[in-house]
């Protein structure tokens, strides 16, 4: 599998802390990668260093072979595209024109959207099953379809590169598995590379190929899920006790904390 994204042994870090460094890993045409780590080992910084918010202290970021730290933000916007974890303002747009600022990277600045961009918009709210919600104020629908509308906008894009910093954060349980449902789709069936960030290793289980472990701004382990989320590294990243299970008819692995078990 030919590597779309790569990250290699990159520092970064902002103002004049470093948070992380000899980070690297790659992510191919179709593949899901996790980015597992506890509170402040440095996910957030590290997605905005790709994205080019951050300038890297060291090492490169390669897009289909190319280095994109020269990149201008347009062919940023052209290559990656962004969901963050939630919002998007406060302004009463509705849901199609939030979608549609999407395609700003593909017309200049002061241009309006042409017949294509609209196209590409409707194209996305349909691809993730929103498209009743087009003329919904934004304001006015749920956090599970926001999400959702946040990610067709980043697909309307056209990106290479999809980068989600934790989509199911404040989620009810049946919307996160909507999202990420809708994130492994857009792997398997656009060719899409994605990363996402979560909390919940059995959210690595459920869709990603593989999965980087942060821990204090290095990268304790890369592997598949089943090589990475064991007792023994949750242990020793997170500082508790674990196990992990699989369960049901279809095999689901899962990771539950000892402590929070009766008769523990």
């Amino acid at each position: 599998m030919s590597a779309r994204l790569a990250v290699e042994d990159l520092a970064f870090g902002y103002g004049e802390r470093t948070v992380g460094a000899s980070v690297g890993f790659a992510v191919g045409v179709g593949e899901v990668l996790c980015l597992l780590g506890p509170n402040g080992s440095g996910k957030t910084t590290l997605f905005k260093t790709i994205l080019g918010l951050l300038p890297p202290r060291g090492g490169r970021i390669r897009v289909d072979g190319e280095d994109a730290g020269g990149w201008t933000p347009r062919r940023r916007a052209l290559a990656f595209g962004y969901v963050p974890q939630a919002g998007a303002g406060q302004f009463s747009f509705s849901v199609s024109e939030m979608v549609l600022m999407g395609r700003t990277a593909h017309r200049g600045p002061f241009t309006a959207p042409a017949e294509l961009d609209h196209a590409a918009a409707t194209a996305a709210l349909d691809r993730l099953g929103i498209a009743h919600l087009a003329e919904r104020d934004w304001l006015r629908i749920s956090g599970g379809e926001r999400q959702l509308a946040l990610i067709a906008r980043a697909l309307a894009q056209a990106p290479r590169v999809l980068v989600l910093d934790e989509p199911t954060a404040s989620l009810d349980f049946g919307n996160q598995v909507r999202v990420l449902e809708q994130v492994r789709r857009l792997a398997d069936e656009d060719g899409l590379a994605v990363v996402f960030s979560t909390h919940h290793p059995e959210q690595a289980f459920a869709i990603a190929d593989r999965v980087a472990l942060l821990h204090n701004g290095r990268l304790a382990r890369l592997g598949s899920p089943d090589e990475v989320i064991t007792a023994a590294m949750m242990r020793e990243v997170y500082g508790t006790e674990v196990d992990v299970l699989t369960v049901g008819d279809g095999g689901m692995r899962v990771c539950l904390p000892r402590t929070l078990r009766r008769g523990a």
